[in-house]
């Protein structure tokens, strides 16, 4: 049987606790929903401003001039069960934490408070995440130049939320292509794909920016290890860029046999009778 949701009013208006969804959606109108990432995370609660009129939080530029600061309890206090069923707890061991306690995994946040930096897998070998560096540094290969996010940056798809990178798994390393003209797959490398920095160590891209070291990670949450994904070739487009370079190629050649065949022709008209 399905489980009957808990109701919170705000401010004289209905709304279900979506545990599930991290949301409160409007009992009588299901439609209208407040993300409980759109409110401030004041350790204890959440804090928004809400529209009674709008009965949500104000659309920028809202005409509503009466906005009402609200506060509501934490999550585990509003649907305890819904809490335990979603971070895998026994609901009698939820009820004296926190929703950060729930929502983060504690033992992977100590680890990286006491220094350990997360890793990733690609293709078999190693890479600490080092914020600090910026860069995923190849463990055990001090000769190779590892992963710099700032020279990928340009690799990241909002899409799919990951970088998307040739990779060369001999040397350890992100390595450019040289995309006009480029006109065969390359042997020699692979196309890897992994998150974000913020995703792969939140703790170290808190600290580089100067926010608290815990900010945000009810979203982010954090893992100590991560897997990169191997992608095919064949899902990067770059068949299609080949196919360009090839005909272009081809077109300059042509071009260039009709320029020199033009040039022979010149040569011979202008070439005098014999004696």
């Amino acid at each position: 049987m399905k489980r009957e949701l808990p109701v919170y009013n705000i401010e004289g208006t209905d709304f279900i606790v979506d545990v599930a969804n991290l949301q409160f959606r409007e009992k009588a109108n299901p439609e209208n929903v407040i993300p409980v990432f759109d409110m401030q995370d004041v350790g204890d609660g959440y804090v928004f401003d809400y529209s009674p009129k709008e009965k949500n939080i104000p659309v920028l530029f809202s005409d509503d001039t009466d906005v009402r600061t609200v506060k509501i309890p934490e999550l585990v206090q509003l649907d305890p069960v819904g809490m335990a069923e979603k971070y895998g707890y026994a609901i009698r061991n939820v009820q004296d934490k926190t929703d950060f306690e729930l929502m983060v995994d504690q033992q992977a946040l100590g680890r990286r408070l006491m220094g350990q930096l997360p890793t990733v897998d690609i293709s078999g070998h190693t890479f600490f995440v080092d914020i600090r560096m910026d860069m995923l540094r190849p463990k055990d290969d001090f000769l190779s130049k590892g992963i710099v996010f700032r020279q990928i940056d340009h690799y990241y798809n909002d899409e799919q939320e990951a970088y998307i990178i040739p990779y060369n798994p001999k040397t350890h390393e992100f390595q450019e292509l040289d995309y006009d003209k480029i006109i065969a797959i390359p042997n020699n490398l692979i196309v890897i794909s992994f998150p974000h920095e913020s995703v792969l160590d939140p703790v170290g891209f808190n600290r580089k920016d100067g926010w608290d070291e815990t900010n945000g990670l009810k979203k982010t949450n954090l893992r100590s290890h991560f897997e990169a994904k191997q992608v095919d070739w064949k899902e990067t487009g770059i068949k299609v860029t080949i196919q360009e370079n090839i005909k272009k190629q081809q077109k300059q050649k042509q071009q260039s046999k009709q320029a020199d065949e033009s040039r022979k022709t010149g040569k011979r008209q202008r070439r005098g009778p014999k004696l």
